[in-house]
């Protein structure tokens, strides 16, 4: 699982897996733990390769060691929250921008990069948890999960709705409760992740061990 702040949530270097807090503090985690329970026969090994601050320029630079090297069966993918955001916390710093077109573009050739060596592709939206639609930095995550909706399309690879599955809970939380930042997700944010994630999977919630 591969990502931003939002996957990286202080997990193991270089290679976040083992023992203890390795996949850091989020929905990586969240999805190991219940996955391990539902279907322990199945060894399922979970890997977090997030890293803070990251956009999908960072993600191209470091692909070849982070992904590829490490040979996964599935891959997921999140990426888009930084892209969006520098150009609005810090919107002088033309040169942190990506914009919507070098995303896509990028994207694009990392999947198509991966498709083959991999059996699943998993591709999660960046979010917002601000129920208002028409908020600028709201309204410009939108198009970039739009972004990935189509590419995910494309691959025929699973897509998760991360803003989508935000918004169902924002009816009755102040964004904030959910996340400081209306990014950084709290536990329940990051549960809510975890079983957007796990929905598109297939995962059996009523499922016992083995």
């Amino acid at each position: 699982m591969i990502g931003d702040s939002i996957t990286d949530c202080g997990r193991a270097r270089p290679v976040g897996e083992g023992r203890g807090e390795a996949l850091g503090k989020g929905y990586v985690s969240l999805v190991d733990a219940l996955l391990g329970t539902v279907y322990p026969d199945r060894e399922i090994r979970v890997t977090n390769m997030g890293i803070s601050g990251n956009t999908v320029r960072n993600l191209k630079d470091r692909w070849q060691t982070d992904v590829i090297e490490l040979k996964p069966d599935w891959l997921s993918i999140m990426i888009g929250i930084n892209d969006v955001w520098r150009q609005y916390d810090l919107p002088t710093y033309t040169e942190k921008h990506v914009r919507i077109d070098e995303y896509e573009r990028t994207l694009r050739e990392l999947i198509e990069l991966t498709k083959p060596v991999v059996k699943k592709l998993v591709l999660m939206t960046p979010f917002y948890i601000e129920p208002n639609r028409d908020d600028p930095m709201r309204a410009m995550m939108d198009r970039y999960g739009r972004v990935v909706e189509k590419l995910a399309g494309e691959a025929g690879a699973v897509f998760v709705d991360t803003q989508k599955a935000f918004d169902a809970v924002l009816p009755h939380y102040y964004p904030a409760a959910l996340a400081w930042d209306r990014v950084h997700p709290s536990m329940t944010g990051h549960m809510v992740l975890a079983r957007a994630f796990l929905n598109e999977v297939g995962f059996d919630w009523n499922g016992s061990q083995a």
